[in-house]
Parts: C-alpha cells; structure tokens; sequence
C-alpha cells in the first residue's frame, strides 16, 4: 500500500474525529506508566547506592594541630654513616 493510498483511507476518519473530544489513549498511557515504572525504578537504585555513601567529614584540624604538623620532624635518626659520626 502505498502513502497516498493511507491518507486517502485515513483523511475521511479524520474529519468525523472531533478536535475538542481527542485524548492520548491508551497508547499514551502505556508510555505514561512505563516511564513512570522506569523512575521509580531510578529512584529505588539511587536510594540503594545513596546508602552505601559515606558522608563523614575528617575532623577540622585545630590550629594549634596545624602549626605541630608544619614543623620539621624532631631528630630523626641520620640516613647515611657520616652524618652519624662513623
């Protein structure tokens, strides 16, 4: 069949259709809950991954922590002989 053809058949069905009285049907609403199935389904694994997520923050260094932990370490052993006197 071909296009022409479809649209001879199809134009007289659309002048009894009433433009005010169209709705989605069913089809629309197949596509409406699957959609909805499929976020709900989103939502579901997020919430599932969101829980695995650890949102402890490390602890804010005082500064009196800070200014300890910018200084050089004190005496450490030496690495090489001459250093240690040998």
């Amino acid at each position: 069949m071909y296009a022409t053809q479809a649209m001879a058949f199809a134009a007289p069905l659309a002048k009894e259709l009433d433009e005010n009285k169209v709705t989605p049907g069913v089809l629309g609403f197949i596509v409406f809950a699957v959609m909805a199935g499929g976020v709900w389904m989103l939502m579901k694994s997020m919430n599932r991954h969101m829980s695995m997520v650890n949102f402890e923050e490390t602890p804010a260094q005082t500064p009196a922590a800070s200014a300890q932990s910018s200084k050089p370490p004190a005496e450490s052993e030496p690495t090489s002989a001459a250093s240690r006197g040998e």
